[in-house]
């Protein structure tokens, strides 16, 4: 096969409309980037970063993260 034929293959490519997942595999290829966890933390704790992150208009658990990061960081040499 020649390169125009190959460029111009696969710039007419098209969709079909339908296809047939009869053999896919639900998540083959999801790889999360958290992972849940239990952690038994103070109530004041809590309240301090809920009550944070509702003035800030961000989760929580953002905000606990991003505390966690910046503790990390500045003890990581």
């Amino acid at each position: 096969m020649s390169k125009d034929n190959t460029k111009k293959s696969s710039e007419s490519y098209e969709m079909l409309d339908e296809y047939d997942f009869t053999n896919g595999v639900r998540g083959r290829f999801y790889q999360p980037k958290k992972i849940s966890t239990s952690l038994r933390l103070d109530d004041d704790v809590i309240l301090f970063f809920k009550k944070k992150a509702s003035e800030e208009k961000i989760g929580y658990q953002t905000l606990m993260n991003m505390a966690l990061r910046e503790f990390i960081s500045q003890h990581v040499k």
